[in-house]
């Protein structure tokens, strides 16, 4: 039998992915909906079985705060977080929320599917590997090695961060020209040098690769923090120009 749900995501993208997904296989999604801040009123509405609720930064202070509400105002609702690979603060603020379950981006669907349906029938939905990593990072906590979400990174001028994130919020070229004060011609060259250096071919897939290896979160970060001096440089990458420059690649978006 389906699970009646709702999906949640900062990124339409992903959200919308995912939903597609989901009712190819069965499921009745009630909606896809961005972005969380408002998905409490959302959800508390429609009253769906299952809440899947994405997030780039499950550490971030208040992230949470809409799985809060849904619980107080409508507990039947099992939410499951949707969330890059955690730290033990992430778990366990998503859990202290009162989340029935968190589940990585790129968890196969199957895997998603059967986090649904345990968070459907009361019991907590979390892969006993999440919980493994936690215990790791607990015991070992300087041990960390440079992770794939920053190598990436390093490979972004601060303009291709910023188009990464839009990219990932759903924006088309249109839009994202217009965000941005540049020329569609300029922006459509900056999205191809951001696929062509996550070595992906589709706006999809970059969204997918940035959210899995946390380069999404950290791009969302310095989005907030250098709003006024991006131009100057934010860490980004080790690029200083705009990025406009040849095409060294041939990936559409």
């Amino acid at each position: 039998m389906g699970v009646r749900l709702m999906v949640v995501d900062d990124h339409r993208l992903l959200a919308e992915a995912l939903a597609s997904a989901l009712k190819l296989r069965g499921h009745r999604v009630l909606a896809a909906a961005a972005p969380t801040a408002g998905a409490a009123e959302l959800v508390v509405s429609r009253a769906p079985e299952v809440c899947l609720m994405g997030t780039a930064a499950p550490a971030e202070p208040g992230v949470f705060d809409p799985v809060v509400r849904i619980k107080r105002e409508r507990p039947q609702v099992a939410v499951v977080v949707l969330g890059p690979v955690p730290s033990p603060r992430g778990i366990a603020a998503a859990f202290a929320a009162g989340a029935s379950g968190y589940v990585r981006h790129d968890e196969r669907i199957e895997g998603v599917e059967r986090a649904m349906v345990k968070a459907r029938a009361g019991e907590a939905a979390v892969a006993p590997q999440l919980l493994q990593g936690a215990f790791a990072e607990l015991l070992n906590p300087a041990a960390q090695p440079d992770d794939e979400g920053q190598r990436l990174l390093r490979l972004l001028t601060p303009r291709e961060v910023e188009v990464l994130v839009r990219v990932a919020e759903g924006e088309d070229t249109r839009l994202i020209a217009a965000g941005m004060g540049i020329a569609p011609s300029t922006a459509r060259t900056h999205v191809q040098r951001v696929l062509m250096k996550l070595g992906v071919g589709s706006r999809l897939e970059a969204a997918a690769l940035a959210a899995r290896t946390g380069l999404l979160e950290r791009a969302v970060l310095i989005r907030r923090r250098g709003a006024g001096g991006a131009e100057a440089g934010n860490g980004a990458g080790p690029g200083t120009g705009s990025g406009a420059g040849p095409r060294e690649g041939r990936a559409r978006p």
